[in-house]
């Protein structure tokens, strides 16, 4: 651009062609060159002299615009409209409202009281926490560079050259006292790399809350599910330990009618081994209690509380499930993690335009404004005031293929962004889709299970009432038993995996004000 507008401005100095025939034949053109008075030649000179900057300048702004990237545009979802082609049982006009709160979701008060805990003292979410302040003191440092940074500074220097050194003919003592206020290299912000940094600072720590927003919604639904786990162990070992109880009559009723002769030693083996048999897995049910008793206190942060609110049992816990069916996919957008990818993405574009601005010419500024003396005590005296400006301007060159590295380095990583957010974004997906047909079918179970339990419930007792009559045999009413204390329990597990999986499509459709 230079050289063309210096060719210019000698077009514009050289003679103009005219029409034929402007002059006689005779008379020999003249070049304005030899016309020109010494004043329009000195305006010329000057002309000349501020169009070099500014066609420099212009040669930088278009080299700035041919390295400026894209505009960021959010990736296509590529989702289904619907979760399913099949219609949910549990489907509405019910909507989601916005925000959900968890405790209009949970309404156990001890369940709550957990949850609360939870949020408050958990590793996890204080480790998140944690990694907020580290991101937001990232964003900080990043964004300081965008103004100058000051400092005050003093120094004193004591040198001695000996002579014939520098061709002095006897040695040189040196003595100085420096006071200023100093302006640290700064770089002028031209083409915005430095904002770019900062942009990708503040997108990367935007994406850390998004994180922690993410981490209390898995943490309401694992403790909400581990709860759940646990009251479903307490009330399977509460029928069991009836069940328990009443063979362990009957095995005492079995043994004095041995005693008397009217039962047989078989009679008396099958009650020993039926009562065994519910102990062992008594034992086991023992287990899960603890085991989902010890998992609570991991999830709340600490030991298990001494005082909490009156819980309610398996089966009076309700929760909502007439939402989450007839929402469209768009909503997985609002989830935390998908924000959070997608903040990362962002980042990783504000990346690749600081590393293309990088080819760009840097325009740094280094100053001083103080004073110098000899001595310490005419340091703030008259005439010593000193300052210093040093503005630079550096273009890279050659620098072993480090600056285009940078350039791949910033696509390879927002390459793997993009690949991250629509993973995101199917995960999330999946996981509604997967959450609501478990949910429609663990129903349709419960209710199937429900008919089936009643009538093991009446086969139990026909078969007792036949076994008293001498109609069937004792192997025959143990047998109707086992088969009520199995659907007793296989109820009990749905029902709790029913109430499980609303948990969990309260998380996976992104919860609601946390």
């Amino acid at each position: 651009l230079w050289w063309c507008a210096r060719c210019s401005h000698h077009a514009r100095q050289a003679p103009r062609h005219s029409p034929p025939n402007p002059l006689p034949k005779h008379r020999p053109p003249t070049t304005r060159w030899t016309l020109q008075p010494p004043a329009l030649r000195q305006e010329n000179h000057v002309s000349d002299t501020l169009l070099r900057p500014v066609a420099l300048w212009a040669l930088l702004t278009l080299s700035g615009c041919a390295l400026t990237p894209d505009p960021y545009e959010r990736p296509s979802p590529g989702l289904p409209a619907r979760w399913s082609a099949q219609t949910s049982t549990h489907a509405s006009a019910a909507k989601w409202p916005a925000p959900v709160a968890w405790q209009s979701l949970y309404t156990d008060l001890r369940l709550q009281a957990l949850i609360r805990m939870a949020l408050e003292r958990n590793h996890d979410v204080r480790m998140a926490l944690a990694r907020i302040d580290e991101a937001r003191a990232l964003w900080g440092v990043q964004r300081a560079d965008q103004v100058p940074n000051l400092s005050l500074g003093a120094s004193h220097t004591s040198a001695r050259t000996p002579a014939l050194v520098q061709g002095n003919p006897s040695a040189v003592n040196v003595r100085r006292y420096d006071l200023g206020l100093n302006l640290l290299s700064f770089e002028l912000d031209v083409w915005g790399r430095v904002a770019s940094l900062s942009d990708a600072a503040r997108l990367n720590f935007q994406a850390t809350e998004e994180d922690r927003r993410t981490i209390r919604l898995s943490l309401v639904s694992d403790v909400a599910n581990t709860y759940y786990g646990w009251l479903e162990a307490q009330q399977r070992l509460e029928l069991l330990r009836l069940t328990e109880a009443n063979r362990n009559q009957f095995l005492t009723l079995i043994q004095k009618r041995a005693e008397l002769g009217a039962a047989s030693g078989l009679d008396l083996t099958l009650a020993q081994n039926a009562l065994q048999n519910l102990r062992a897995e008594r034992q086991t049910l023992e287990r899960q209690v603890e085991l989902a008793r010890n998992a609570l206190g991991l999830l709340i942060g600490g030991q298990w509380p001494k005082a909490l609110p009156e819980g309610l049992p398996m089966a009076l816990q309700s929760l909502d499930l007439a939402w989450g069916a007839e929402l469209p996919s768009d909503t997985l957008l609002q989830r935390p993690d998908v924000r959070a990818a997608e903040q990362r993405l962002m980042a990783a574009h504000a990346n690749i335009q600081a590393a293309r601005v990088a080819f760009l010419p840097r325009l740094q500024l280094t100053g001083l404004l103080g004073s110098a003396s000899p001595a310490l005590n005419q340091l703030m005296g008259g005439g010593s005031q000193a300052w210093n400006f040093v503005p630079s301007l550096q273009q890279p060159l050659f620098d072993g293929g480090r600056t285009e590295s940078g350039l791949d380095l910033a696509m390879a990583r927002k390459n793997q962004a993009v690949v991250a957010y629509e993973k995101t974004l199917q995960q999330a997906f999946r996981e509604v889709a997967d959450v609501l047909v478990t949910r429609d079918t663990l129903q349709e179970q419960w209710q199937q299970q429900n008919l089936a339990l009643n009538s093991m419930r009446e086969r139990e007792q026909l078969v007792e009432m036949r076994h008293r009559l001498g109609a069937a045999s004792l192997q025959e009413w143990l047998d109707a038993q086992r088969d009520l204390i199995q659907a007793e329990q296989a109820q009990v597990q749905t029902q709790r995996l029913w109430l499980g999986a609303t948990a969990q499509l309260f998380k996976a459709l992104g919860g609601g004000d946390l």
